[in-house]
């Protein structure tokens, strides 16, 4: 009777039962997915093990298990590194700390938990200990630190096997974030769980809400209700700030943060979690869930939309090589990615009506540190800066920056906090240190007696059945109801650079101007870059020639989008005139940021009328990733209601063969062109131009077939895929419309060259785009045409 034993053994050496046998309270069985991963390594284990030390001598008994797709064999000396650097609390005793890892290790074991039997294995081997050690099961708890991808799966599988027999004995499953990426695949995610498991068995974690500080400031509300009810209003409150600012970048993470972003990452969750402890109606009874769940729910319906308008964001300079190097893209691949956001919501309740609150996050900023600030109206003057005239706050400061501990301070002129008997202190001995702006000596100061990991006090939430700290299903949903919109109008938008670290300067400051925020300075250029010799400034939209067509230039941002509205001119005029619009795409990643904005902002674009065909396409399979096509399809054509038989990609694979000459499949897409377009005159062509001076699929010496009938034909690029389908120069110059696109700065030296070279298709094969009867334009961004 092994954990008995143990339970006993621990009972007697903390000095408690004098010698009898203590009653177990029952046994749990505590399982980490994921169980030697980094989160895991680094919190999870420690928190755990602080639980067993605080639980195992009032009578609980336990079982640990490392869970991972490897086997056990490879795995189990990394498992036991990981438990054997954990750490006692300062409180318990050297030799007390010595039994207690030592049983710990004991205790725990590595299990592959990969495919259904697996599953039905631990499950059974949980039952045998239960039985054989006449152990009363107190419940099962399941902590999944893998990817949200997997989370159904796992947990149909802890369902249909890893349950608790006859239902005395609970089941608590541990998600981690993210927990989807917008409603609509948080709701799929939702639905699919809600299948294995029920609501309340679910603990969806946001580490933020285990910060102490953070789980303080619903009873610091409660604890000062009499001076904070007069002046927790718009009357009084000027502003609120949460503000988490870090100095490190995302390498190592890109795979993930690429997908996800600033917004997603931290605002959307651990930020917006922080705004409602500030904002929503301060329950009753703080223990009871279910109340504090309403008035959230309530709180989130109060808030009014976020829209483009409502937000700003930038990306650090060096994440674009980051991206290249850790997803392996080419240097012409481009991310939109924020790193950096500001975000200003507001409130339709008459409590907050009007008050600005500021959600800012980012990466490579200038420090470290996080707090929510309430910042409060001052209606004195002062001749001489007396002290009512100083600023009146209330900080809730996370940690870090350059107070280093985590606290809340309270200006002196507002009022003093009352500090309640048991975990916090008030401080009374202040360093010459400021705040905010203000030196320690101007707040009252309460931090807590003891500092206690995040992810230690969920797990000891988690083991007591307390629910106020993680996120329910209406929770979740309430939350990405509010910022799928925002995150939706920004897809397309191009974020700010900037250098990172202290040489960001004012690059990210911001202004408000009523319900909108926009950037404080107009100056987007990073380093030592000008124009004319002087710093390039307030340029919006430029307009002039380039090799005898239009040119319009502009930053990325303001480029996509008046490339976005010139193809909805082009198709409105279209269909006025003949009722068809003939739109033909190049892929590639230059357009992606163009795709999303038709997509998602162009609403009134007339899709329906609209014929999709392709400028050229690599020789894959139209699913493969590397397909022109699928990457439209992602971008854009999943997006927009589009009748399936107005979509045409090019014929690369027919009788499941690529691009074999004797299939035709050339002369078969330029007989559909000559079928469905009128005279093989598409009205609007996309084409962009690689650092060989490449377009469509048309190389350096390659096959362009110029001079001849030919409206498609099969080339060879230097690159893999090497075959390819194309549009000929005879097809392109048909068009009414031809917009060349070049974004970047790695494109500024072609864009030099290409202004002084004359027109030799053979060796600079974009200098044949030259329509017969239509015009050209060449959109350029900054970044290309100043370097």
């Amino acid at each position: 009777m092994y954990a008995t034993t143990l339970l006993l053994l621990l009972v007697l050496f903390a000095g408690g039962g004098h010698g009898k046998e203590k009653q177990s309270r029952g046994h749990v069985s505590v399982v980490v997915v994921g169980g030697t991963g980094d989160l895991a390594k680094k919190y999870l284990w420690q928190g755990f093990f602080q639980l067993y030390s605080k639980q195992v001598s009032s009578g609980h008994t336990f079982s640990f298990y490392a869970g991972g797709q490897s086997h056990t064999d490879n795995v189990m000396p990394i498992f036991f590194s990981i438990l054997k650097a954990v750490s006692c609390p300062k409180a318990i005793s050297e030799g007390r700390c010595a039994v207690l890892k030592e049983q710990f290790l004991r205790l725990a074991q590595y299990r592959q938990l990969k495919s259904l039997d697996d599953y039905q294995d631990l499950a059974q081997h949980i039952e045998q200990q239960v039985q054989e050690e006449g152990l009363t099961e107190a419940g099962r708890l399941f902590y999944l630190s893998v990817p949200a991808f997997a989370y159904a799966d796992i947990a149909d599988k802890i369902n249909n096997s890893c349950r608790p027999a006859g239902g005395a004995a609970w089941l608590r499953v541990v998600l981690e974030k993210p927990f989807g990426h917008d409603l609509r695949s948080a709701q799929v995610l939702a639905a699919q769980l809600g299948k294995a498991l029920r609501d309340e068995e679910m603990y969806r974690i946001d580490h933020y809400l285990g910060k102490q500080v953070v789980s303080k400031i619903l009873p610091f509300r409660v604890e000062n209700k009499r001076f904070l009810d007069p002046i927790w209003n718009k009357h009084h409150i000027e502003r609120i700030e949460i503000v988490l600012k870090e100095t490190l970048d995302v390498q190592g993470r890109i795979p993930f943060y690429d997908k996800y972003g600033v917004i997603r990452d931290i605002i959307q969750n651990h930020l917006t979690e922080v705004m409602a402890l500030l904002t929503m109606r301060v329950p009753a009874n703080l223990s009871d869930s279910e109340e504090v769940l309403q008035n959230k729910l309530r709180l989130f319906s109060s808030f009014l939309p976020l829209g483009k308008n409502q937000a700003v964001v930038g990306q650090y300079q060096a994440y674009r090589a980051e991206v290249q190097q850790e997803l392996n893209k080419t240097k012409d691949h481009v991310s939109i990615t924020p790193t950096f956001a500001a975000v200003l919501a507001h409130m339709d309740a008459a409590q907050y009506n009007g008050v600005p609150i500021l959600l800012i996050s980012g990466k490579m900023l200038d420090e470290r540190v996080g707090y929510a600030r309430v910042l409060f109206k001052n209606d004195m003057f002062c001749l001489q800066h007396g002290f009512h005239c100083k600023p009146k706050q209330i900080i809730f400061y996370f940690g870090h920056g350059s107070l280093q501990y985590p606290a809340i301070l309270v200006s002196k002129n507002l009022f003093k906090p009352s500090v309640t008997e048991g975990e916090w202190k008030e401080v009374m001995d202040h360093t010459n240190v400021n705040v905010l702006g203000s030196p320690l000596s101007d707040y009252y100061i309460q931090t807590p007696k003891v500092q206690r990991e995040a992810y230690a006090e969920l797990i000891s939430h988690i083991f007591a059945g307390h629910k106020n700290s993680f996120i329910s299903t209406e929770n979740l949903l309430a939350s990405w109801h509010l910022w799928t919109p925002l995150l939706e109008s920004l897809a397309g938008s191009f974020p700010r650079v900037y250098p990172g670290g202290a040489d960001n300067g004012d690059l990210l400051d911001v202004r408000l101007k009523g319900k909108e925020i926009g950037y404080e300075s107009d100056v987007v250029l990073v380093g030592p870059d000008q124009v004319g010799g002087a710093p390039a400034r307030n340029l919006l939209v430029m307009q002039g020639k380039y090799r005898s067509g239009n040119m319009v230039s502009a930053w990325a941002e303001e480029l996509v989008e008046r490339l976005a509205a010139d193809i909805q001119e082009a198709a409105e005029v279209a269909v006025l005139q003949g009722g068809v619009f003939h739109l033909a795409l190049s892929g590639g990643a230059t357009p992606i940021a163009l795709f999303h904005r038709l997509a998602l902002h162009h609403f009134s674009f007339p899709w329906s009328d609209t014929h999709i065909w392709m400028v050229d396409e690599r020789c894959v399979p139209l699913a493969d990733p590397q397909s022109n096509f699928h990457n439209i399809h992602q971008h854009v054509l999943q997006h927009v209601r589009i009748p399936y038989h107005n979509i045409h990609p090019m014929p690369v694979q027919l009788k499941q063969r690529l691009c074999v000459e004797e299939d035709g499949a050339a002369l078969l897409y330029q007989e559909d062109i000559g079928r469905l377009v009128s005279g093989s005159r598409f009205h609007f062509v996309l084409l962009g131009v690689g650092h060989d001076g490449h377009t469509a699929s048309l190389f350096p010496h390659g096959k362009t077939t110029d001079g001849d009938d030919s409206l498609v034909v099969l080339t060879e690029s230097p690159i893999k895929p090497h075959r390819r389908m194309s549009l000929t120069f005879g097809a392109i110059n048909r068009a009414h419309r031809v917009a060349l696109l070049v974004m970047g700065k790695t494109k500024h030296e072609l864009v030099t060259q290409l202004s002084r070279v004359k027109d030799e298709s053979n060796k600079w094969p974009v200098t044949g785009v030259k329509p017969n009867n239509g015009t050209l334009a060449w959109y350029i961004d900054y970044d290309a045409l100043l370097g």
